[in-house]
């Protein structure tokens, strides 16, 4: 697929098949992931992969939608703040890079034919005590990974003049 495509082709998906996926669509996935840039070139995070069945309702402690553990798989980002490149005024640039790398993620994933819903209104103490994260770890953004049970999706979107200021 095209580039202009993918960011097309992409919206939240909350209803996912069964169906598995296939393990190479997942390293290309995870590959991305690590093409991502971050500040200064740190690469101060971490993806942590899992695998839904039969885990279930521990995941759910964590996002509470019935959709999140349909897809096989569910990825979670997390940044490593300590590590992370901070800015002259103290801003830890940790969140924006774990959002990079989420892009990453969910782009890729459109572009093997998946669908994907970022998620960021998780529980972070249940997130950290199912995926038994130690304490250098945060939790920044989920997503399911999985084939979409509709494709026919409609974006809405505001117009270039609503978002952009020309100076």
């Amino acid at each position: 697929m095209e580039y202009s495509e993918i960011m097309q082709k992409r919206y939240s998906v909350r209803n996912y098949t069964p169906d598995p996926v296939e393990p190479e669509k997942l390293e290309r996935i995870l590959e991305a992931a690590l093409l991502a840039p971050t500040a200064a070139n740190r690469q101060a995070f971490k993806v942590v992969v899992i695998k839904t069945e039969g885990r279930e309702e521990e995941l759910k402690t964590i996002y509470g939608r019935a959709w999140f553990v349909e897809a096989p798989y569910v990825l979670c980002v997390c940044s490593i703040p300590e590590k992370c490149w901070v800015r002259s005024d103290k801003k830890n640039y940790s969140d924006v890079d774990a959002a990079i790398v989420m892009d990453h993620i969910i782009l890729a994933a459109t572009d093997q034919g998946l669908g994907t819903c970022w998620i960021g209104a998780f529980d972070p103490q249940a997130a950290k005590a199912v995926l038994a994260l130690d304490d250098t770890l945060e939790p920044i953004a989920f997503t399911p990974i999985g084939y979409a049970r509709e494709t026919t999706f409609k974006k809405v979107r505001k117009s270039i003049e609503d978002l952009v200021i020309y100076k």
